[in-house]
């Protein structure tokens, strides 16, 4: 087969094409490379033919709208010389498609504790970080050893990507104690949410989880209408209130779901919430309107706020974040020619372009180090270091979201993951509390 090519990043943070020098042309190169060499008779011609039928294949990539991004998709086709079909779903029709259409999909773009369902039904191929993967022993060590980069273990509550990161191999159903060669998924996009404020329509700081509840914001605040996120967030208010201390947040009894939904109920009954919103755009419009000042939140949804001229901020809470992980799988019918390109479009995505475009939204990559080489000095200093902004920070888009001299809300990479108090999960009482959850939205 023929060596396909290893990904560099740039050398400098100017070449927004990330080092790939353009996937056509190197298909070009190739193509001639392979003509001299069948003509010289010392090939069959195979390695001509990979390289003129990849530029047919098509990948259609599904996940959340945070993640998959039409900008993403048109990049990568541009680069790669193939086409990147991107496509979004919210998380309980994302997971249906999986399991009961998984040939619609050959990238699929999931929070890590979908693992749970898709490795026990053998939905996804495991990702080979030995030979295929380019990328695997620079990723944050979150992910590839379940450790902070001082060597401390993450202990938060939930569920670790770590914990289902691994297989022992091709065919395997469940998760493995420790690390393989085999990745469920490579880690993508992350981050560590907390609830978005309105500053200058709240007067005092805001700095415990607890005020969520708070009945000076009585028909002002918001949570995300998600129940295993939703539950989350509330969960997080209800121990800083002193309500419950729950043994495990991401793994609730049956007991402490019904107490958690009890709590809800009446605040919601005594007029606390102001909406339960499912998409992005609801939850930028509610918090730019102005009808919300407190809410759950997704980072680039804060950005886009912003973006638009108003004051905006994560508050850095006393509880801790609550995190999330997404990463991409490989479906488990990918073979052959879709295959590779599968592979080439996973070093794609990390090798930089990706990672700098979803950090201008707040979001982290998993390979900090392409990231630093395609951003601007000023722009890696703001989003991951911590530090003032030297000159005017823009969003993808090109939108002024943060004046010189600010920084950003809660500090560095690693003081932001490094204050996680749990994790995305799916929790064993899943299916009773979806129910309890609905019950507390219709009460």
């Amino acid at each position: 087969m023929l060596k396909k090519k290893t990904f560099k990043v740039p050398s400098t943070h100017a070449d927004t094409r990330v080092g790939i020098g353009g996937r056509r042309r190197f298909l070009k190169r190739a193509a001639a490379v392979t003509g001299v060499a069948a003509g010289a008779g010392l090939i069959d011609g195979f390695p001509l033919v990979w390289a003129q039928n990849i530029k047919n294949v098509t990948l259609v990539h599904v996940g959340g709208s945070y993640s998959a991004i039409i900008d993403i998709a048109k990049q990568a086709s541009a680069d790669l010389g193939f086409k990147i079909e991107m496509q979004t779903a919210p998380h309980d029709a994302l997971k249906s498609r999986l399991l009961t259409q998984p040939n619609s999909i050959d990238i699929a773009d999931i929070e890590y504790f979908f693992q749970y369902y898709l490795i026990k039904k053998g939905t996804l191929q495991p990702i080979d970080i030995d030979k295929r993967f380019k990328f695997w022993d620079k990723i944050v060590p979150i992910f590839t050893k379940g450790q902070y980069k001082d060597g401390r273990a993450v202990s938060a509550q939930g569920t670790l990507p770590y914990k289902v990161q691994y297989v022992a191999g091709p065919g395997a159903k469940e998760f493995h104690n420790g690390p393989t060669k085999w990745a469920t998924g490579v880690p993508t996009v992350y981050n560590a949410d907390t609830l978005g404020i309105r500053p200058d329509l709240i007067k005092h700081p805001i700095d415990r989880w607890s005020d969520l509840l708070n009945p000076e914001f009585k028909g002002k605040s918001a949570i995300v209408s998600v129940p295993s996120i939703g539950i989350m967030d509330a969960a997080m208010a209800i121990e800083s209130r002193g309500d419950i201390k729950y043994g495990d947040k991401g793994d609730m009894t049956k007991a402490e779901i019904d107490k958690t939904i009890e709590i809800l109920i009446a605040a919601k009954k005594a007029g606390q919430f102001r909406a339960f919103w499912k998409t992005f755009d609801e939850s930028v419009n509610l918090m730019a309107s102005g009808e919300t000042v407190i809410q759950s939140m997704w980072s680039p949804a804060v950005t886009a706020v912003r973006s638009r001229g108003i004051a905006c901020y994560y508050a850095p809470l006393k509880e801790g974040y609550r995190a999330w992980a997404s990463c991409l799988g490989l479906m488990g019918h990918l073979k052959g020619i879709k295959l590779d390109a599968a592979y080439e479009y996973l070093n794609w995505y990390m090798s930089g372009w990706q990672g700098a475009f979803i950090a201008k939204q707040g979001y982290y990559s998993s390979v900090l180090e392409t990231v630093q080489k395609t951003m601007s000095p000023d722009e890696w200093d703001y989003w991951f270091e911590g530090k003032p902004a030297k000159t005017d920070i823009k969003d993808p888009y090109g939108n002024v979201m943060e004046k010189a001299g600010k920084t950003r809300d809660g500090g560095s990479f690693w003081e932001r993951m490094g204050n996680v108090a749990c994790w995305n999960t799916l929790m064993k009482e899943d299916v009773y509390l979806v129910k309890r959850w609905n019950e507390f939205l219709s009460a």
